[in-house]
C-alpha cells in the first residue's frame, strides 16, 4: 500500500483572524477551486466548522464524471489547524491538514495531504501522469486565487 504526501505552503499578507475566517469556511472551496471541477456543496456548510461536521460535495475531477465526495472535519483548534478526511470520495485515503501561523507582515498556510489512490497497482501507475499533476494543478489555481484574493507578502 503506498502513501503518498503532497505539500504546499503560501504567505498572504493579512491576519491570522481573516485567513482563519476565510478558510474555515466551507462555502469558500468552490470560490479556490478550478470552475471546471464543478464543484458543488450539497450538505454540512451551514454551520461554522466543528469536529465530526460531515461535508457533501459533487465534483468532476477528471473527464467530466461527475462524483459525490464526503468528508469529515475530524480536528478544529481555533485559528491553528484543522483537519478533514474523506469518508466517501475517489480516494482509497485522504487526510488532509491545514494549518495557519502568524509570520512577519501576515501568515503562512501550509497544507499537508496524505492520500492513497484507488485500484492498487493500476493507481499507483496513473498517480505520477494523472493524479499527481491534478493535485498540483488545483493547488496552483488555489494559490493564485488566494493572491488574487488577498496580495502577496
Amino acid at each position: 500500500m503506498k502513501i503518498y504526501t503532497f505539500h504546499r505552503k503560501q504567505t498572504l499578507p493579512i491576519s491570522v483572524d481573516q485567513a482563519w475566517a476565510f478558510l474555515s469556511n466551507p462555502r469558500n472551496l468552490k470560490t479556490i477551486t478550478p470552475d471546471y471541477m464543478g464543484f458543488n456543496i450539497i450538505s454540512g456548510a451551514d454551520r461554522p466548522m466543528y469536529a465530526g461536521q460531515l461535508i457533501q460535495y459533487i465534483v468532476t475531477p477528471i473527464l467530466g464524471i461527475k462524483t459525490k465526495w464526503v468528508t469529515e472535519i475530524t480536528h478544529v483548534a481555533d485559528k491553528h489547524y484543522f483537519v478533514d478526511e474523506q469518508r466517501f470520495g475517489p480516494y482509497a485515503l485522504w487526510h488532509h491538514k491545514h494549518f495557519i501561523k502568524a509570520v512577519e507582515g501576515g501568515v503562512e498556510m501550509e497544507d499537508i495531504i496524505d492520500y492513497k489512490v484507488p485500484l492498487g497497482i493500476l493507481g499507483q501507475l496513473v498517480h505520477p501522469i494523472l493524479v499527481k499533476p491534478k493535485l498540483e494543478e488545483i493547488f496552483a489555481y488555489r494559490q493564485e486565487k488566494l493572491t488574487e484574493l488577498f496580495g502577496t507578502l
